[in-house]
């Protein structure tokens, strides 16, 4: 990740009220602008629910961001304190973003260690990125970089040469 900033973001918290609701809808004309790809949200086996690929997303294209409440760093890392699902990424040294409310189905996106997206901030925006061809069903994936988790929590991803802990 080019941004060597500390992302408190670990697999997303998983809110079954909100899953139930499903994703986005599918018609690009009702979906958000930034939403630039059709993503499902169901569960996953690497760990609670993860946003699959719902149609082909071609490489390096924008596939779609996450939204959600502004709020400052030390807040953050209050509501992050303890949990060990978060949906919460720090987007600079004094900003952080909690999409633990969001709609956005890519807020359910899981790590890997061996991913096939990555997660880029872009003034101030939390963006998704295809680091290769994405088909229809495949998982979408980023690795988190360091989390607030700091080595201790296991990882699940179950990729060839994975790390091993968040």
């Amino acid at each position: 990740m080019s941004h060597a900033r500390r992302h408190t973001t670990k697999a997303p918290a998983v809110d079954e009220a909100a899953a139930d609701e499903g994703p986005l809808p599918a018609d690009p004309a009702t979906r958000p602008a930034y939403q630039k790809y059709d993503v499902s949200v169901r569960k996953s086996r690497i760990d609670g629910f993860g946003a699959f690929a719902a149609e082909d997303i071609p490489p390096h294209r924008k596939i779609g961001e996450i939204r959600g409440e502004s709020i400052s760093v030390a807040e953050a890392r209050r509501r992050a304190a303890g949990r060990q699902r978060i949906m919460i990424v720090e987007v600079s040294t004094r900003k952080a973003i909690d999409a633990s409310q969001s709609q956005d189905p890519m807020r359910f996106t899981n790590h890997s260690c061996r991913p096939n997206a990555r997660l880029s901030i872009r003034d101030g925006r939390i963006e998704f990125y295809a680091l290769r061809a994405i088909a229809p069903g495949d998982e979408i994936t980023v690795n988190y970089g360091e989390t607030h988790h700091e080595g201790t929590l296991a990882c699940r991803c179950g990729a060839p040469g994975c790390a091993g802990w968040l």
